[in-house]
């Protein structure tokens, strides 16, 4: 992977980019817990920006809800895939969610809650399509936790799978994911015909890298674990620099 600052040598730019950014990793460094995330003024002020000159061509590509989106980047009302694309706000802000039945995922939550009272440090997060583990706090018991979970997903159908990440383990329906989002965006206004850009961290995110590549777009990893995208960003920094930067060079090629 080459570093993505070099992307600027070429003609990338907002004006005619389809813009899709994580954020747990991506625009805001990871937390113990997943609302002790805060986004700044400054990030909410550049996604903004973004967001108006390219005419709306952004969406946050995220495993949290819309409704916990909404909350970091408030006032901003912008695209987002949640819960890795199971629930979708389009451009025009018509809602879009994929049914399922949810009462594994409620009984699956009451077996995790009462194994977490005796593992302290073990935190449940409910956002009602998909079912978070998070370990961060002790990460000893990692493998008690994905154990606990891979048991429970055997047990169900096919409809469900376990995903993971950094410290943490997700129960989510099979068959979506974020590059499933990514391409029902990329079939939509703003975002239709323009070159898709999906900058990531983790392991759900590959995902979208995958069909980003596919699309001829441009797939940006931050951190430096492998990878399947094309380009590197070393941490959240450089990342907030680099959209910082590709704002940057679309107001010079406009002048």
């Amino acid at each position: 992977m080459e570093i993505a600052f070099a992307l600027f040598e070429t003609s990338v730019n907002v004006l005619e980019s389809a813009l899709f950014l994580d954020i747990d990793g991506t625009l805001a460094d990871i937390a113990d817990s997943p609302a002790d995330v805060k986004i700044d003024t400054g990030l909410l002020h550049l996604v903004e920006r973004i967001h108006r000159t390219s005419g709306g061509a952004i969406a946050l590509i995220s495993g949290r809800s819309i409704h916990d989106v909404d909350r970091l980047f408030a006032p901003l009302r912008l695209a987002i895939a949640g819960q890795h694309g199971i629930e979708r706000r389009d451009a025009s802000g018509i809602v879009h969610t994929h049914a399922f039945a949810t009462a594994p995922l409620r009984e699956m939550a009451e077996r995790v809650r009462k194994f977490a009272v005796g593992h302290p440090g073990v935190d449940i997060e409910e956002k009602g399509f998909t079912l978070a583990v998070h370990y961060r706090r002790a990460p000893d018991l990692g493998e008690q936790v994905r154990m606990l979970l891979e048991q429970m997903v055997a047990a169900l159908d096919s409809t469900f799978r376990l995903q993971p990440g950094k410290m943490v383990l997700e129960v989510k329906p099979a068959g979506r994911d974020k590059g499933t989002a990514i391409l029902e965006f990329m079939n939509e206004p703003p975002f239709h015909g323009r070159i898709p850009i999906f900058v990531g961290d983790d392991a759900t995110d590959e995902y979208g890298f995958t069909v980003i590549n596919r699309l001829g777009g441009h797939s940006i990893k931050v951190g430096p674990e492998p990878s399947v995208a094309r380009w590197l960003l070393p941490d959240v920094d450089a990342a907030r620099c680099w959209l910082a930067q590709l704002m940057r060079n679309t107001h010079t090629g406009q002048q």
